[in-house]
């Protein structure tokens, strides 16, 4: 208890605020935070260091849900919007919105295995497969299951394409390709461009596939793990190997019993197993005319002990009330949590302390907040939100959208921050998920003033726009921009894209949720500062304004937009 105290105390000497109780006005008597209360509408970054150095700090061990750091972020954070004068955005008067989530580990010494065909085979966690369940079970237990090849799984009629055909999965274990039926596909074949060339759409994404395989009552879904296609390796795609959290209160369909990644070179023997080559099955799944089998003669094998716990976790939601709209609400987000302690790295440490992914996010969002409530009031109302449990597959937006607190239909817009590049300023901003929708001429607008371009992602094949919170409220048809600083090398005015790309390649090679994602004296948060300055500006334009921003047709969300069109006021004629 001695410990916290002192970190209470020193941590109020950084941030002007109680983070061990109630809030009290601090008053600030130093040079640089007079500064900073003469010049309220300027986003600081001296703030958004301190503020990630909190979060970031081993006292907060990973801000793991449901760890024990949680109290603790949960603490900070209301005592960050209180301090600043905002009313509590949560239930009933709160400042928090309760996530239930299900945290469940595979144990060790489970089994899983192929058995029949020319060769049987016995699956390492880790190494061959990396599976979990998000079940609230206590075993899992599968015996000779059949193994159905879905290609790439996407039933998309808009596109006239079904990869299931007639194929009955209940019972049975569906494999699917990673990422989109044109992904590889070569410019001459039929395929081409039919799901939007290299950029990921929503079937390509994994979770889809996980949604797909419970519609269709599959006891099991293993997606066929290969880098470029996924976005990131297989480190960090077994990076919680069998362990898992998931939302306690949902609805739909029950989720598979098991699901997760089959490495490639597993995936290569189990097709040779059934007496198919992968390599050809992967072509033979980009033609139209594909349709799911059952691989022959092979059946899965599974037997795992679960622990199982129910977790009370918390989104914090923060209001600024609008003056004449305040039943129109903007939305600004980030998320809280992290990976909360992991095995011992060289260096000996364990906490992996999330400090870009994303405490310096809800740094930017806590800052956005301050000069907000300081500049003139807005028309609009303004909620900000930092989710918990977005690394365990974005279950606190998901459980904000399923049961919002303020109407989706009359949210305006959402604007995500979630990892922010610390290599200093650049001369473009980079846009995730380019054709969603038209908040893509306020961004051009807001970087224009200063004097930037906007650039978009790089690499779309990775389908970062359904890679954070955003995603859970455009999925619901809300007009959203993600602001990522791994979507793309930026122009950066030192080095240029060369140095965008460098940044990039050190931070996901070598920190992306590892021990080494940790705050840093040496960061040039100047980039950061103008990259969070555009959704400044841009709430203070729509927070005083009657337009509602439009999906573009090619969203594949603008009909649940749409649907809800006669709940909204006229747009102005702007």
């Amino acid at each position: 208890m001695k410990r916290f105290n002192q970190f209470c105390i020193s941590l109020s000497l950084i941030v002007g605020i109680s983070a061990c109780g109630p809030s009290t006005k601090t008053v600030i008597d130093n040079p640089m935070d007079a500064a900073i209360v003469a010049k309220p509408a300027q986003i600081n970054s001296q703030r958004l260091s301190d503020i990630v150095k909190v979060l970031a700090s081993d006292e907060f061990e990973g801000r793991e849900p449901g760890g024990p750091g949680e109290p603790k972020t949960i603490a900070f954070l209301v005592d960050q919007f209180q301090a600043l004068g905002l009313e509590p955005g949560g239930v009933e008067g709160s400042w928090t919105h309760a996530v239930p989530l299900i945290h469940t580990q595979l144990a060790e010494d489970g089994s899983l295995s192929i058995s029949g065909g020319l060769a049987s085979q016995t699956w390492q966690q880790g190494i061959d497969v990396a599976v979990s369940t998000v079940r609230a079970v206590k075993t899992v237990g599968i015996d000779d299951a059949p193994l159905v090849f879905v290609g790439f799984g996407a039933n998309a009629p808009e596109r006239d394409w079904d990869d299931f055909g007639d194929v009955d999965l209940n019972g049975k274990v569906a494999v699917f390709l990673v990422n989109d039926p044109d992904f590889s596909a070569k410019v001459d074949e039929p395929v081409a461009g039919r799901f939007g060339n290299r950029r990921m759409t929503y079937y390509g994404r994994w979770a889809y596939k996980y949604e797909e395989a419970a519609r269709r009552g599959a006891l099991a879904a293993l997606v066929i793990h290969e880098d470029k296609a996924a976005g990131y390796g297989w480190g960090v795609a077994s990076s919680s190997t069998g362990e898992q959290f998931a939302l306690a209160e949902t609805t739909g369909p029950l989720p598979p019993l098991l699901q997760g990644w089959l490495h490639y070179d597993a995936a290569v023997k189990l097709f040779a197993s059934a007496g198919l080559d992968l390599v050809e099955q992967r072509e033979r799944a980009r033609r139209d005319d594909f349709s799911a089998f059952e691989l022959p003669q092979v059946s899965l094998n599974a037997r795992f002990k679960v622990s199982l716990e129910t977790i009370q976790s918390q989104n914090v939601l923060a209001r600024l009330p609008g003056s004449t709209q305040a039943d129109e609400t903007l939305m600004v987000s980030s998320h809280w949590d992290a990976y909360g302690q992991g095995e011992p790295d060289a260096q000996g440490r364990t906490v992996r302390p999330g400090a870009n992914d994303d405490a310096l996010g809800t740094a930017g969002v806590i800052e956005l907040a301050r000069v907000l409530k300081a500049g003139s009031p807005l028309a609009r109302s303004v909620v900000f939100a930092v989710w918990t449990a977005e690394e365990s597959g974005l279950l606190g937006s998901a459980a904000y959208a399923m049961k919002p607190i303020y109407p989706l239909h009359s949210t305006v817009a959402n604007f995500t921050l979630d990892i922010l590049q610390t290599a200093g300023p650049a001369r473009d901003v980079i846009l995730v998920g380019e054709g969603q929708s038209d908040l893509e001429y306020d961004l051009v607008r807001a970087a224009a003033k200063q004097s930037r371009v906007v650039t978009p992602e790089n690499l779309p094949e990775n389908g970062l726009f359904f890679r954070a919170d955003h995603f859970s409220l455009a999925r619901q048809g809300v007009p959203v921009l993600l602001l990522m600083g791994i979507a793309g090398g930026a122009d950066l005015i030192e080095g240029g894209r060369a140095a965008g790309d460098q940044w990039i390649a050190d931070y996901t090679g070598n920190c992306y949720h590892q021990t080494c994602d940790a705050w840093s004296a040496d960061w040039d948060l100047r980039g950061a500062v103008e990259d969070i300055e555009l959704f400044h500006t841009i709430l203070r334009d729509l927070g005083n304004s009657a337009r509602w921003p439009q999906l573009n047709t090619g969203s594949e969300f603008s009909a649940i937009r749409a649907e809800t069109h006669h709940l909204r006021a006229t747009p102005a004629v702007n």
